[in-house]
């Protein structure tokens, strides 16, 4: 049998800032939480992510990043709410592309994919 990824952890500095953010990206729920973390995910708990406390700052482009695509909504309507929710605009020299590249509220950046992705 393989292995699966159970859960994503993200180093920041404000597990509760990120899982806030990201929550309501996904409509994900805490699942768990202590002083230095975060754990967010569906109720399944299939694959979660842990926003894991680390005073480090980002310092370069992640080279593993989030590409996300909107369930009930247009790629146009699904930017506008991220960026209400608190995304926003990166160039990392993406160029002329369909999605979008966007920054949560610790700059890490991630995608928004056009065309809608399965409830």
């Amino acid at each position: 049998m393989a292995a699966r990824i159970t859960e994503l952890v993200l180093d920041c500095t404000d597990p509760e800032r990120l899982a806030t953010f990201w929550g309501g990206v996904l409509g994900y729920e805490v699942l768990d939480r202590d002083e230095e973390s975060v754990e967010i995910g569906p109720p399944d708990r299939r694959t979660t992510l842990l926003f894991l406390r680390n005073p480090d700052r980002k310092l370069q482009k992640l080279r593993l990043h989030i590409d996300v695509k909107a369930t009930d909504r247009d790629q146009a309507a699904e930017l506008e709410r991220l960026l209400a929710l608190g995304a926003t605009h990166v160039d990392i020299g993406q160029g002329d592309v369909s999605w979008y590249t966007l920054a949560d509220p610790e700059g890490n950046e991630f995608c928004l994919l056009s065309g809608r992705a399965d409830p």
